[in-house]
């Protein structure tokens, strides 16, 4: 009775907030975490999770990433349940992995020694007594970037490497005494800026430098081997991730030239890479990855989850381009090369008029609006009433909303510094007329990338949220994104497409005649005129420069638009050899 009484009250609650308090299953990038302010002591304070690994065990997943003091574990990758932890001493080191092993868990990360538990939802995990000094590249340095791989045939391989300099490498082990290696560590990806553009380092692979060839993730498919990593630096849009495939565990490996597999440069957060790929329970794939801010420091990043497929000719690819849009993740198995798991709600809030209660000089109430999470809105304190508010130019229809706060001037430092703000969004039609959306003045979560999703679509005009209390810092909005449908006309398609390679072969530049009121355009491309699988995002502009080509392949491209109101499919393949 007491259980059917709370769903009443849960339901009616719901009803009022106007908020779907279902078991839905649709998410936006980044996940709405609660990502840790990390300790310091240099007055750099950021959140911060990355290098993510997602591991299916025991009918739960469990996900481990840098810096986070814990990890987190759900039962259909949608809602995460953070489990501190103390048992690992090393588990504030970078680039964790766990593995499955005789129905035993087992952890590690760089420079750590390897931890092992049956039990994952209790902090009681036990140290192995490893030595894995045989891993370090040179003498007295650390190992980085681990990562543990079972073949079928029940052999065990190590792989590591986070250099600018030295390779990737890879060793078959033991796991029955310890961990020591059998035969001797394989060179496995050396560092070839000077073919593949997506490898050099640098904002848009700028700077001629080797990138960090890093983080290591192997798979089997097909009877093949998938040894895929990250490149060029974490701190850059352009961070994605690539593949090179073998016939055995050890190679030799052979580069894919349809790299990088997982690359997200445009849209509201940029970067795909250093990431894992996996197997769902439905046995869909999936590749989590780390997404970057890196403004307050450049490791405060965020997680992204991405659908992934293996197309007819045993290639993996990744969707990213409408990941930070609403998408669900399925219930069964899915044919993700023909869908993107995309919910087609379309972006309403971009670039419209807003205003707020104050700002900040350099985070004018436009910043919430633009599309870039590297620029936000910050009032100019933190206090109760602290509002913003944006028009949609027109009545449209709102389906969904992410609210991305910002933690302006948040000052935490403690190792377990988290946050939960609470507020309001109201709606009106007239600007004067406000009715209640969404009532969160009683919060207690760290939610600072909450996807809302309506009960039902609701036709507004203007969107208003304000903030519930006073808190520490200033109320501040990455971006207040509102999804929908504009209820308007699609662009027209995009004309006078220009693909031009430039002297150095990695690096095209790209033009197109600017289409009336479209928001943003989508480039499609790669190396086999029937396979555009990579896809390249442009907000609010006819041209783009990019490097992250391979300098000897031949490449074909094609081009949408997209607007509130929803995608116009290019139907034009250009070919440049």
């Amino acid at each position: 009775m007491n259980r059917i009484i709370s769903l009443l009250i849960l339901i009616i609650l719901s009803f009022n907030l106007n908020i779907n308090s279902r078991n839905n299953r649709i998410i936006a990038n980044p996940l709405n975490l609660n990502y840790r302010f990390q300790p310091t002591d240099k007055g750099e304070y950021r959140r911060e999770a990355a290098d993510p690994v997602i591991e299916f065990y025991k009918n739960k997943y469990y996900l481990f990433a840098s810096k986070s003091g814990g990890y987190w574990s759900s039962n259909d990758l949608v809602d995460w349940t953070y489990i501190p932890c103390k048992s690992i001493s090393e588990i504030e080191n970078y680039a964790p992995t766990v593995f499955v092993y005789n129905d035993t868990l087992y952890y590690i990360a760089s420079g750590s020694k390897i931890y092992k538990t049956t039990n994952p939802d209790a902090d009681n995990w036990e140290m192995l007594n490893t030595d894995l000094t045989f891993l370090g590249p040179q003498k007295n340095d650390p190992y980085h970037d681990p990562f543990l791989f079972k073949d079928d045939d029940g052999k065990v391989y190590f792989y590591w490497g986070c250099s600018d300099r030295y390779p990737i490498e890879g060793v078959e082990v033991n796991p029955q005494n310890n961990f020591t290696p059998i035969g001797e560590k394989v060179t496995l990806i050396s560092h070839n800026q000077d073919k593949y553009g997506w490898e050099v380092r640098g904002e848009n692979n700028m700077s001629g430098k080797p990138g960090y060839n890093e983080g290591p993730c192997v798979i089997k498919y097909n009877g093949k081997y998938y040894l895929q990593y990250a490149a060029p630096g974490t701190e850059i849009r352009v961070y994605g991730d690539g593949t090179y495939v073998s016939d055995n565990p050890l190679g030799p490996y052979t580069y894919e030239e349809s790299n990088p597999f997982s690359l997200k440069p445009g849209g509201f957060i940029g970067g795909a890479g250093h990431g894992h790929t996996f197997k769902d329970k439905y046995g869909n794939y999936w590749h989590v990855a780390t997404m970057k801010i890196s403004k307050r420091h450049m490791f405060e990043r965020r997680l992204g989850l991405f659908p992934v497929y293996v197309s007819d000719d045993n290639v993996f690819h990744a969707h990213t381009a409408f990941t930070d849009y609403p998408f669900e993740i399925p219930t069964k198995k899915i044919h993700i090369e023909k869908n993107d798991l995309s919910k087609k709600w379309n972006l309403l809030s971009y670039k419209k008029i807003t205003s707020a209660s104050s700002s900040l000089i350099d985070h004018s109430n436009d910043k919430a609006s633009d599309e870039q999470i590297e620029t936000w809105w910050s009032a100019q304190t933190g206090n109760k009433d602290e509002w913003w508010k944006v028009d949609l130019g027109k009545s449209m229809e709102v389906t969904a909303i992410q609210v991305n706060f910002a933690d302006q001037d948040f000052q935490k430092t403690n190792a377990n510094s988290y946050t939960y703000y609470q507020y309001f969004i109201e709606c009106s039609q007239d600007g004067k007329n406000w009715e209640m959306l969404v009532d969160r003045t009683e919060n207690k979560k760290d939610m600072p990338h909450e996807l809302l999703i309506l009960n039902k679509k609701k036709k507004v005009r203007y969107l208003k949220i304000t903030n519930a209390k006073n808190m520490e810092g200033k109320f501040s909005i990455y971006d207040f994104r509102v999804f929908g449908n504009g209820k308007g006309e699609k662009t027209q398609p995009v004309k006078q497409f220009i693909a031009k390679r430039n002297t150095d072969r990695r690096r095209f530049d790209f033009s197109w005649a600017k289409v009336e009121n479209a928001s943003g355009y989508i480039i499609h491309w790669g190396v086999k005129k029937d396979k555009l699988e990579n896809e390249t995002m442009i907000m609010n502009d006819n041209k783009l420069e990019a490097g992250y080509f391979n300098g000897d392949s031949e490449y074909f491209f094609s081009i949408d638009s997209f607007n509130e109101n929803g995608i116009t499919k290019g139907t034009e393949i250009y070919n440049v050899k």
